[in-house]
């Protein structure tokens, strides 16, 4: 395996010892692909609603969710295949749902810098295990003179994940961080944040720092490592 998702790790860590074993057997028999979009995003079924989240924290403009509405609909109308009809439905009922999210909950006021991400970087090494970190945006600022630094992750799946499996995300990013800018940087655990757009819902880094949240990322490597 040259790399692995967190999502991956989550399936892992639900499974029964049985299914475990089919899971390895089948991540072993896997050619390892180059380093690419991964399908640690949500991939291309939940993209309408990603791309827009992604866009709305890029601009601060939260009307940017009705106009991604109007335009989904524009598609479904336009449409002749039920799945997709279903597809564009399912991203805006999501999108529906951030009308009411708070974003200043996890965007700073400050001016924002925002960095390229480098697909060389997108593996960190940790307990032996190459994982695949994938924020939408690591962004820098100046908070009271100190260069700081936070990432967003917006991440979809069907119906989510627990407190704790969404903490896995958060820790992970944390370290990516760490890893990469902690040299010209002071990490910013407040925004360290990991979104589930499926439950709207957000945490960061702080979240685990203080034990609100633990995260469960240590403990499913280790299980993931040893399993036969």
């Amino acid at each position: 395996m040259e790399k692995i998702t967190i999502k991956k790790l989550i399936e892992f860590r639900r499974k029964s010892d049985k299914s475990r074993l089919t899971l390895m057997t089948n991540l072993r028999k896997e050619k390892a692909p180059g380093i690419e979009k991964p399908k640690d995003t949500g991939g291309d079924y939940w993209i309408s609603c990603i791309s827009a989240l992604g866009k709305i924290f890029l601009t601060n403009d939260k009307d940017f969710i009705r106009e991604k509405i109007d335009y989904l609909q524009t598609k479904i109308d336009a449409a002749s295949d039920l799945r997709t009809k279903q597809r564009f439905q399912k991203n805006i009922d999501l999108l529906v749902c951030f009308e009411d999210f708070d974003f200043s909950s996890i965007r700073p006021t400050e001016k924002l810098t925002y960095h390229k991400k480098q697909d060389d970087k997108a593996i960190l090494l940790i307990n032996d295990l190459p994982l695949y970190v994938n924020p939408y945006h690591v962004f820098s600022f100046s908070n009271k003179g100190i260069n700081e630094v936070g990432a967003v992750w917006f991440i979809a799946q069907k119906n989510g994940f627990t407190t704790g499996e969404l903490g896995m995300f958060c820790d992970v990013l944390h370290r990516y961080l760490v890893t990469h800018f902690s040299e010209d940087y002071i990490i910013n655990p407040a925004y360290c944040i990991a979104v589930d757009i499926f439950k709207c819902q957000s945490i960061n880094y702080t979240h685990i720092q203080s034990s609100d949240i633990v995260s469960f990322l240590d403990s499913t490597i280790e299980e993931f490592r040893n399993f036969p």
